[in-house]
């Protein structure tokens, strides 16, 4: 049989991927989402640095309406009335609560509330703070001869010296015209940082300006951590019949009758003398040293098995500062003494544990 004549053609070579030569679709997308998230970071910076600029940009707008201000709100016999709609509204509710945090009475009025009702929450001798970026606002602008017929002054916070809401102000606060950090332009963000930081400036200028310390702030802020970071030693130990004291001249089974009896279970005494000068303190731990020795002896005076010179604390210390001695020391209880040195309470690890300290 006669064979097939071979084709002249010549065979084409086969193609082989080359490494590194063509990157797969795979790292292909990978490299566009590097690329698109590091300019998202770039411009996340950019926000930033934009309202950066602005807050700096108002300092050298601080002068003498600032100082009006400040007295205004210093020397106001009634409440200070914040107000403004929107963002500048948020604004206002954190600066309103800022005020009173800080001991100056102060309330948060919505405009499009106030009149409706909510007007009746100002009052002669009040002063008004309000918020507006465009100053063209039409809710604060109705209320602003409301505000003149009941002779309570006006502080503009505006981005417009020349608006409605600034000629209808007895002080105007100018943060100036402002790009706002936004793609459009448009939302309220270099702006609204402004006048947040303008509302702190004023709130912590009264605050320097005023008789307000530590212990009138922990006053306001009884809960949560700001709480208990300013919370005393006498504001928590335990008094009265809850105190477990035994006279230096009582004995072992006395003392043990008062650790078990006293409200609250302490687990220790503390022992004084006559005066309720401390001289000692017998724990839970103690007796039981006592009985691991076979001292079971019940009638031996309690000075005579006591801790001599137990560490104490006074009533103004820091519950931080006690809770930590106490952590240090690896002890349950300490004694809390006056400058005479008497017993005037205890403060327990259950209580800590209470507070949350520990």
């Amino acid at each position: 049989m006669a064979r097939a004549p071979r084709s002249t053609a010549k065979k084409q070579p086969r193609l082989r991927a080359l490494p590194g030569r063509a990157p797969s679709p795979a790292a292909v997308r990978a490299e566009a989402r590097s690329a698109d998230d590091e300019a998202a970071l770039t411009y996340a910076r950019g926000v930033l640095e934009a309202e950066a600029r602005a807050i700096l940009g108002v300092t050298d707008r601080l002068g003498n309406a600032f100082l009006r201000a400040l007295r205004l709100v210093r020397d106001c016999p009634g409440q200070v009335v914040v107000t403004g709609m929107g963002k500048a509204g948020h604004i206002g509710q954190k600066l309103s609560s800022t005020l009173a945090s800080t001991g100056i009475r102060s309330v948060f009025l919505h405009p499009a509330e106030a009149v409706h009702g909510d007007l009746g929450r100002v009052g002669q001798g009040d002063v008004i703070l309000a918020l507006s970026n465009s100053g063209s606002t039409e809710e604060l602008l109705r209320l602003l001869p409301l505000f003149k017929r009941m002779g309570t002054p006006v502080v503009a916070l505006t981005g417009d010296a020349d608006s409605a809401l600034a000629k209808g102000a007895e002080v105007v606060l100018d943060i100036g015209r402002i790009e706002e950090a936004c793609p459009m332009g448009l939302v309220p963000t270099a702006s609204t940082a402004a006048l947040h930081a303008v509302g702190d400036a004023l709130a912590m200028t009264l605050l320097r300006s005023r008789p307000f310390g530590r212990d009138d702030y922990a006053l306001l802020h009884p809960g949560g951590k700001l709480g208990r970071s300013v919370l005393r030693v006498y504001e928590l130990m335990r008094t009265g019949p809850a105190n477990p004291l035994v006279l230096d001249t009582a004995r072992l089974s006395q003392a043990v009758v008062v650790m078990t009896n006293t409200p609250g279970r302490p687990g220790a005494a503390c022992v004084v003398d006559r005066d309720g000068r401390l001289e000692g303190i017998f724990t839970d731990g103690d007796l039981r040293r006592l009985v691991e020795r076979g001292h079971t002896d019940f009638e031996v005076p309690v000075r005579q098995v006591m801790g001599k010179r137990p560490r104490c604390i006074t009533p103004d210390t820091l519950v931080l500062t006690a809770a930590a001695q106490m952590r240090e020391l690896k002890v349950d209880q300490l004694p809390v003494v006056d400058v005479e040195g008497r017993a005037v309470g205890l403060l327990d690890v259950q209580d800590l544990l209470a507070a949350k300290f520990v």
